[in-house]
């Protein structure tokens, strides 16, 4: 009878969760034409955010890398069309481009090499305790008597 429960409980959490986008997307199980969906208007957004900051198309080629060129562009177009017919001026953008995101595999390998580095720093975390910085520091601060 417990382990029926269990059985039965184990094979609906999937078709429970199934429809749930964040928890597809978490997993990482998330449709292909959803995401492709997704990076088309989000390209676009980002060429009409572009065009609208008078940033070249060429430089939003380079800092959004992983959108889809022709998303952005037509987003770019979009707003190029917009803007002459409206005369909208450029707005010069007050933060800096925001940073691309990164490959959870990546991440894995600079937490290891981060992890490798530290102690071969010598830190305050060395075997000296952070002696030998200390006496440095204090040997500087010292007035030379001569």
């Amino acid at each position: 009878m417990k382990r029926s429960a269990i059985a039965i409980t184990i094979l609906a959490a999937p078709l429970l969760l199934g429809g749930c986008d964040q928890v597809q997307s978490k997993l990482g199980i998330e449709d292909q034409a959803a995401k492709a969906a997704k990076l088309e208007a989000e390209g676009k957004a980002v060429g009409g955010a572009c065009r609208q900051s008078g940033r070249a198309i060429e430089d939003c080629y380079s800092v959004y890398y992983w959108l889809p060129k022709d998303a952005v562009y037509g987003g770019w177009r979009e707003m190029d069309v917009y803007m002459r017919e409206n005369q909208i001026q450029t707005i010069a953008p007050t933060l800096p481009p925001a940073p691309p995101p990164e490959d959870p595999k990546k991440k894995k390998t600079k937490k290891k090499a981060d992890a490798e580095a530290a102690p071969a720093e010598g830190g305050e975390g060395s075997k000296d305790g952070g002696k030998e910085g200390a006496k440095e520091a204090a040997k500087e601060e010292a007035p030379a008597k001569h």
